[in-house]
């Protein structure tokens, strides 16, 4: 049966590529469990990405059937806290709260806080929630708590004024989830229009906007179509400037200025580094 015609054009929005939800069977998962949902829920998302493309219904229903009996988004929530839980020391927003310290205490003589959007959030209780100079938003597809606003951040409606935007947008193992290349080019370009880029509210107190970016490692040091100099082209295409950067054997952790004006460029996808045990991480910018 053929699908609508609208389905081939669902490249913008998080939930368009949201998977069936159902509850997690098991409350605890092992290490190397929790690493074989999460890769195994994003290699069912690129498949499922695909099947929309090429109008396959019979093909998405089979890859629906598989993520329900895989846990759906909500096991793949359940690994992605485990993952960053304190018992395993996963907490991103620790590296980027530490990043920040500088100019947190700048705020300790005033009343103001730098307001920071979370997308994809998992808690209420990790360090940039913990701290006090820190006015978090927290948003997620399937949010599981209390303090967590169901909400797809492509979705939300384009700031009007400075009182919308935000001084800090953590995209923490975000843009990885978004299935396809052109879609993570959009998340990007979407996050310079939520930076806020006047002082705070009744203060001389001026902060550059930062985006916080945390990528799987072999997205950026594995795969065919993107390259550390490939992500900075694209960074600073949109005006961003690199200020932090960390890497562990799993992780990217990167911290961006917004300090430029945003340049016409764009990006195609294009082997940069040829090989057969490659991935197929791509960012696309139209």
């Amino acid at each position: 049966m053929a699908s609508r015609r609208s389905q081939t054009k669902k490249t913008k929005l998080l939930s368009h590529s949201r998977p069936p939800t159902v509850r997690a069977k098991h409350a605890t998962l092992s290490s190397k469990a929790t690493r074989n949902l999460i890769r195994g829920h994003h290699r069912l998302l690129k498949n499922r990405a695909q099947a929309l493309k090429a109008n396959d219904n019979i093909l998405l229903e089979r890859i629906d059937t598989q993520i329900r009996e895989n846990g759906g988004l909500e096991g793949y929530q359940l690994a992605s806290r485990l993952g960053q839980s304190l018992e395993r020391g996963g907490d991103s927003s620790k590296v980027l709260v530490g990043w920040l310290g500088p100019q947190l205490l700048r705020l300790q003589d005033t009343q103001s806080k730098l307001r920071m959007l979370e997308v994809g959030a998992l808690s209420t209780k990790n360090a940039c929630s913990m701290n006090r100079f820190l006015d978090v938003t927290r948003i997620d597809l399937n949010s599981q708590e209390p303090g967590i606003l169901r909400q797809d951040f492509m979705e939300m409606p384009l700031p009007q004024n400075s009182a919308d935007q935000f001084h800090i947008i953590s995209l923490s193992l975000v843009l990885n989830y978004v299935p396809d290349a052109i879609g993570r080019g959009e998340m990007l370009k979407r996050c310079v229009a939520f930076l806020r880029k006047s002082p705070l509210s009744g203060s001389s107190f001026h902060i550059t906007p930062r985006l916080f970016l945390v990528l799987p490692v072999a997205c950026v040091k594995n795969s065919r179509y993107l390259t550390g100099c490939r992500l900075q082209d694209i960074m600073s295409s949109m005006g961003f400037v690199l200020e932090k950067s960390k890497e562990t054997s799993k992780l990217i952790f990167q911290l961006w200025e917004h300090s430029q004006e945003l340049q016409s460029t764009s990006f195609k996808k294009e082997v940069l580094r040829p090989g057969k045990m490659k991935n197929n991480f791509a960012i696309v910018v139209k």
